[in-house]
């Protein structure tokens, strides 16, 4: 009888620690949880763009307009504008870069400091070929203004080139 109830109680113990052990997941989600936990970071993770805040005195900028309508024009047209602004701050302004939101669009900034109470101008060119329908082209102005970055706008329609589309 003592062998017996010895081998019921073992019996029982190892039952407890089996049981004990499981994790409950199935082989697929273990594999799913090794895959997550040990998956190697990406080698062509870039942390997205900020602007540094402009170090030493700011100023300030207004332009006269912050949007330019060049209306309707045919695909294949260029489309140009001169955005003038003044500097409206009490320390010379520097715009250190310009850019637009596509290769289409082409802005030139001034390269020499703008003095208090000065003006400047930013001419922005919009190549539309290839470009169709409605457009909001954006320029990002970085200057030593608070906040760094000022936008304009370039929109309009392109409409297609009908003789284009008959030569097809």
């Amino acid at each position: 009888m003592f062998k017996q109830f010895s081998f019921a109680i073992l019996t029982l113990a190892l039952a407890v620690v089996m049981t004990s052990c499981q994790s409950g997941s199935t082989p697929a989600q273990d594999e799913a949880r090794e895959a997550v936990t040990t998956a190697p970071a990406p080698t062509n993770a870039q942390p997205a763009p900020t602007v540094a805040v402009p170090q030493g005195p700011t100023t300030a900028m207004e332009f006269s307009e912050s949007t330019f309508d060049f209306g309707t024009v045919t695909e294949g047209e260029v489309v140009s504008h001169t955005f003038s602004f003044t500097n409206t701050g009490s320390e010379p302004l520097i715009i250190s870069d310009a850019k637009g939101s596509c290769g289409c669009t082409v802005p030139s900034k001034p390269t020499a400091p703008i003095a208090p109470g000065e003006a400047g101008e930013i001419t922005v060119n919009f190549n539309s070929k290839n470009k169709s329908g409605a457009r909001n082209q954006k320029v990002t102005v970085t200057a030593n203004t608070n906040p760094a970055q000022t936008f304009i706008y370039l929109t309009g329609n392109v409409e297609k080139d009908p003789a284009a589309a008959t030569q097809k």
